[in-house]
């Protein structure tokens, strides 16, 4: 067993909590970028409190000034009408842009209002804001993870919005709008010893993911390169569900869950009783990974959402976004079209 397993697995005594429902709170710091799709999280608002009353649209269903109801008055922005002319004539005719994502993914970046229906946080208002550019109305649609590329496809949805890595294999069948940075965060308990910044960090430990996403390809990645230096392999555990994770961190079963950095800097901040192990480019040693607007490709609306995401970071709008949910760190100069993503498996 490998120094680093040891001291992880040695720790495994002391994360014995129940799962704990997340509340809103948003004392975030060192938030770096989210990745792929999340297992869902639902927030549960806390009342105000005694000799405090609401701010304007959040009904009493705020902690620590975040708004969690579904009146988000959210920020908005004039539209540009050159800027709008790119986008292909049959949405500008509709005058709606249908924008798909996961069906709550963990806070703070697209998760439940306290009516436990509406679906908020910052992708959402990134969505809004860069429709106001393009001067277009959004209809907001959830779906499961791999849904959500069956939507794109068949034309039923014209953008993913929803921590989207660009990938190479994706651009292969899609186009890319970057609008974020992405970076992954390892999360353990927070008596856990160490950290999980490297391959060989990670040997011999138990990781769980969410199938499909690039997070589970970085620790592929990891293992091969493990396996070529003799380690032992990483065991990668598959959870879809935020509870399920979060049980088996505390009961032992899992020694780290890798997740999108800005939900697991969340949880950190709202339960007290994990801590984050290490940050890395959820694109791998190489590359800077990079999240994006996903659209069909070809079809010429990517370019449309650049200029749009290149105006709102112009004006300031995107910059008062991110920091409306802490995710200023996260911000990027610029939007690029296909860029490089992280790189095909084989």
């Amino acid at each position: 067993m490998s120094g680093s397993a040891k001291t992880f697995r040695s720790r495994r005594s002391l994360l014995r909590w129940a799962a704990v429902s997340v509340v809103g709170f948003f004392g975030l710091t060192a938030c770096a970028t989210p990745d792929d799709a999340a297992p869902t999280v639902r927030v549960a608002a806390q009342p105000a409190a005694a000799g405090q009353s609401a701010g304007p649209g959040e009904t009493g269903a705020s902690s620590a000034g975040v708004n969690l109801s579904p009146q988000q008055n959210r920020i908005t922005t004039p539209k540009v009408d050159s800027i709008a002319a790119l986008v292909p004539a049959d949405i500008r005719k509709r005058g709606t842009l249908v924008v798909t994502g996961s069906a709550g993914s963990a806070p703070p970046l697209r998760f439940y209002a306290d009516d436990d229906k509406t679906v908020i946080g910052a992708e959402t208002d990134l969505a809004y804001l860069f429709a106001d550019v393009l001067g277009l109305k959004v209809e907001l649609r959830a779906a499961d993870w791999a849904q959500n590329f069956v939507q794109i496809d068949s034309g039923k949805a014209d953008a993913f919005i929803s921590n989207v890595t660009v990938t190479e294999q994706r651009k292969q069948k899609y186009d890319f709008a970057t609008y974020r940075k992405d970076d992954v965060a390892f999360e353990v308990g927070k008596n856990v010893s160490g950290a999980i910044t490297r391959p060989k960090d990670a040997a011999g430990l138990k990781i769980a993911v969410s199938s499909g996403t690039n997070q589970e390809q970085l620790l592929l990645d990891w293992n091969k390169q493990n396996q070529a230096a003799g380690l032992q392999p990483i065991e990668i555990s598959y959870y879809q569900n935020a509870t399920d994770y979060y049980l088996a961190l505390g009961s032992g079963r899992i020694d780290a869950y890798l997740g999108p950095n800005p939900s697991a800097a969340y949880h950190v901040a709202v339960t007290g009783q994990t801590r984050i192990a290490g940050v890395v480019s959820g694109a791998g040693d190489a590359l800077q990974g990079e999240i994006a607007v996903l659209t069909k490709k070809g079809n010429g609306l990517a370019p449309a959402y650049a200029a749009a995401i290149n105006e709102t970071i112009a004006n300031g709008s995107y910059a008062k976004v991110l920091g409306r949910w802490n995710l200023s760190s996260e911000a990027v100069s610029r939007s690029a079209v296909n860029p490089p993503g992280l790189p095909a498996e084989g």
